[in-house]
């Protein structure tokens, strides 16, 4: 009977233990598909992260770097080519570095010199294949458990792209272009080609690029001359020139080049330990070596301009640094067409530099009067000529006060921030009535400017505006076209880019010509060129293309256009310039002999005065004033009288050529309604005369003139009708008596920015 029992227990027992067995089973089977879902997941993942990243290097990060050894390592000349009047080129100026470079053939570098580079610098350079992936997951280690962008890990190939490129920002975007170019580089070149080009770029304080200067300067000795102590020393300065050069501090360089020694004699560079105590006890002898070096010639302004030009290109286009691209333009045998006509040139320097030429003021500064010039042509945008000065030029790459300077240009900035614009968008036409008054409120602005003089013509026509420079017009004008649309006609179609966006984009600025850092002699002229190629604006250039030492094209520099206006408004505004230049504010610079157009401009007191014209064959901009601003002493407008005597002997000759005639619309009203108005106003008051010229009286004309307006006579009909116009001022002063100061063309208003 007890077995029964027994047996039941027995099944029982087995039953659980079959359930336990399976329950236990079953949890380990759970366990690992889980973790074979977390490790599918974890390497779907992976994957994913990897195409990604695969797609992210191909796409994002350009491997290529636009420059060889070769390039560098030439040690040639470059030369500047112009084209002279009989379609040959001949030579401007033969380019010499003015920085203390030296290149080394690797033959010449002493087997020291580079142990103690890698020693100290790459220990692995030998071994790795540009990255060393030890020290690079250790830096990238460092970076996540610190949280701080302090990558290093840098290997000497990858010092040599961030040399090359300047693209030494810290991020990790940088870091991955750095390793994969550095990956390529060392594909490309040997570790021969690769240290010979590291130790000639280097940078070891005073100056100093490349091992060849350096030895000189710090031991007066060639490179291939120095000590084992010595190259230790020499290395130790690269990491931190300031801190290590032995000029600055001849006891950190003496400890640097302990621990460099030490490395070397660590790492096996040093055979003996009887040669490393006997170079760390070696007495370092310092002197300032004098360095190899011509004397440099004075280049023109012009040259300046074409060698800053093609740096910048190089820059841009090769992605490398403006060491680099010094380093090549200096070195690499390059061959530069400029654009300069040297007859233009020479017209220029024959005023600029005889100071006698140039107007003389009535109350005399303790400064001399400075003034720029820029003359393009306006279809290919050649920069014909230009000077950044007066006098002989003293010295090289010193201030070019016609591409670097930049001043407020007053009103002669209306045509291209106001009229332009205006025309282009239909708001207005010459025919258009405004109301010249003090008393306009405007829409936009509680402010308002007053007229030269306070003098109001009531209500008249948009052509008078412009013609007599009316700064209520200006404004009012700007008020329905809105600060923003200017702003972005002169930034977007008119290369405009010295503008600050967060204080120019208001009425003064924009209307009156008063901005916040101004504008360069360059970028207004050719602004203006829009004027003359039917509404085309060609970006000015100074080289058409470069080439190397063996005639392959490094810049192609092709002519840049972009459609600023409307041909109809070019023509408008070239009208109503015309007018300006002939009865107008600007009458000064009217050549009598060829159809001229241009806006004077003027700054608060004076300060500044401009003169931006052309005729149907250059586009030109002038520039006055000190360069400490002050009030200008001067009878007339200096800026137009300059632009007059160095334009006129250029057209002599030419055929003679007029403007495009424009369409000219019916008054657009958007001013409201004023004919009525305009009936029941007496006559206006009579124009303010301009200001008088240097001389007791206008100028004579040579010949008989053309009429002012070289275009046909226009119809009666009220669409196709310009306004007339009052006749050429006269001189009313009488000769024998000092004239008074002029009144300026843009008077002081209530408000900071005046123009």
């Amino acid at each position: 009977m007890k077995s029964k029992p027994n047996k039941k227990a027995a099944r029982i027992a087995k039953a659980a233990a079959d359930t336990a067995a399976y329950t236990v089973g079953g949890v380990i089977r759970l366990c690992f598909r889980v973790i074979a879902t977390i490790l599918l997941i974890i390497i779907t993942t992976g994957l994913l992260f990897a195409c990604i990243f695969a797609y992210y290097v191909k796409t994002s990060l350009s491997t290529d770097l636009d420059i060889s050894l070769s390039d560098v390592s030439l040690a040639l000349s470059s030369t500047i080519w112009y084209k002279d009047s009989d379609g040959q080129y001949k030579e401007l100026q033969t380019l010499y570095s003015k920085e203390n470079r030296k290149w080394v053939e690797y033959e010449n570098i002493p087997q020291y010199l580079e142990y103690a580079a890698v020693a100290i610098e790459d220990k692995r350079f030998y071994k790795h294949k540009g990255v060393d992936w030890y020290r690079t997951l250790g830096a990238f280690s460092n970076m996540f458990l610190s949280m701080k962008n302090d990558f290093g890990g840098s290997t000497i190939t990858q010092q040599l792209i961030k040399n090359v490129t300047k693209y030494d920002d810290i991020t990790v975007q940088r870091k991955l272009l750095e390793i994969f170019r550095a990956m390529e580089f060392e594909k490309k070149y040997t570790k021969e080609e690769i240290m010979e080009w590291y130790l000639n770029v280097i940078y070891l304080g005073e100056g100093c690029y490349g091992v060849g200067t350096a030895s000189k300067v710090y031991f007066g000795k060639e490179v291939w001359e120095l000590s084992l102590a010595e190259c230790a020393s020499l290395i130790g300065i690269t990491n931190f020139p300031t801190l290590y050069s032995p000029y600055n501090s001849v006891e950190n360089n003496k400890e640097r080049q302990e621990t460099i020694l030490w490395e070397m004699y660590d790492q096996g560079y040093i055979p003996t330990y009887e040669e490393y105590i006997e170079a760390v006890n070696e007495e370092l002898v310092f002197q300032r070596g004098e360095t190899e070096s011509r004397q440099q010639p004075i280049y023109s302004y012009y040259t300046e301009v074409v060698i800053k030009d093609v740096l910048n290109d190089l820059v841009e286009q090769k992605g490398i640094s403006m060491d680099m691209a010094k380093l090549l333009l200096y070195s690499g045998g390059y061959q530069i067409y400029a654009c300069i006509d040297m007859d233009v040139q020479n017209q220029i320097d024959g005023i600029y530099r005889d100071l006698t030429a140039l107007p003389q003021p009535y109350v005399a500064s303790s400064q001399q009067l400075q003034s720029a010039i820029v003359i393009m042509d306006p279809y290919t945008g050649d920069i014909l000529g230009l000077t950044g000065g007066v006098g002989e030029k003293n010295g090289n790459f010193i201030l070019n006060r016609a591409t670097e300077t930049k001043r407020p240009p007053g009103s002669s900035i209306k045509p291209i921030s106001v009229y332009g614009p205006a025309f282009d968008l239909g708001l207005i036409t010459q025919t258009t009535l405004v109301n010249d008054s003090p008393d306009i409120v405007l829409s936009g602005t509680s402010w308002y400017p007053r007229n030269a003089g306070n003098s109001y013509r009531g209500i008249t026509d948009i052509r008078q505006g412009l013609v007599s420079s009316l700064n209520t017009v200006a404004a009012q004008i700007l008020d329905k076209l809105t600060p923003q649309a200017s702003y972005e006609y002169l930034t977007e179609r008119l290369g405009i880019t010295s503008l600050d966006p967060d204080n120019d984009v208001a009425y003064a600025p924009l209307s009156l010509g008063q901005l916040t850092n101004g504008l360069t002699v360059r970028e207004i002229t050719q602004a203006f060129s829009s004027f003359v190629n039917d509404g085309v604006m060609t970006y000015g250039r100074t080289y058409t293309h470069v080439l190397d030492s063996e005639g392959n094209v490094v810049l192609e520099n092709t002519p840049k256009t972009i459609v600023a206006f409307k041909a109809n408004t070019a023509w408008n505004i070239a009208n109503m310039l015309n007018a300006a230049a002939t009865y107008g504010t600007g009458w000064e610079a009217n050549l009598n002999t060829m159809p001229t157009a241009g806006k004077t401009g003027t700054t608060s007191d004076d300060r500044d005065r401009w003169f931006v014209g052309f005729t149907p064959y250059y586009v030109a901009g002038v520039w006055t004033g000190y360069d400490t601003p002050e009030p200008m002493r001067f009878y007339g407008n200096p800026a137009a009288q300059i632009w007059k005597k160095v334009m006129s002997p250029l057209h002599e000759g030419l055929e003679y050529k007029t403007f495009s005639y424009p369409t000219i619309g019916p008054p657009t009203n958007i001013f409201g309604d004023l004919e009525e108005d305009e009936e029941e106003e007496p006559s206006p008051s009579p124009s303010e005369s301009p200001e008088p010229s240097e001389s007791p009286s206008p100028p004579p004309s040579d010949s008989p003139s053309p009429s002012p307006s070289p275009s046909p006579t226009p119809s009666p009909s009220p669409s196709a009708t310009v306004p007339p116009t009052s006749p050429p001022p006269t001189e009313t002063q009488n000769p024998g008596t000092p004239s008074p100061p002029p009144t300026s063309e843009v008077p002081n208003i209530t408000g900071p920015i005046q123009g």
